[in-house]
């Protein structure tokens, strides 16, 4: 793969109880990520947004599309885990955990 230029975007989520079949529910103290494989949700509509930017592009583009895998990790906040971070703000994330598993798969995609 020819690599002009690596940038990381993401569009926060916000895991709300509704999104997952639990209306009452929000991810502060969940500690089980979403069953399955599949969001009961779907992608967010700002992921359809850019996937219609992607295909007008006529440069190519490669998408490593972490959209799913986040979502079903409802329990990955640090707030669930300490006191020291209140509320959850669906930006930031328990390491070691899931952007250890971004890391990984960006680099599988980079080496292959």
């Amino acid at each position: 793969m020819g690599l002009g230029e690596i940038d990381s975007k993401f569009i926060v989520h916000e895991n709300r109880g509704k999104d997952w079949d639990e209306p009452s529910k929000s991810c502060k103290g969940e500690m089980k990520p979403v069953s399955g494989s599949d969001y009961p949700a779907g992608k967010p509509m700002a992921a359809y947004v850019v996937d219609k930017v992607l295909s007008r592009i006529k440069k190519p583009v490669y998408l490593l599309d972490i959209t799913r895998l986040s979502q079903l990790r409802k329990d990955a906040h640090p707030s669930s885990y300490s006191s020291e971070h209140s509320g959850t703000d669906c930006s930031h994330w328990c390491l070691p955990g899931l952007p250890d598993t971004w890391n990984q798969l960006l680099y599988a995609a980079l080496v292959l």
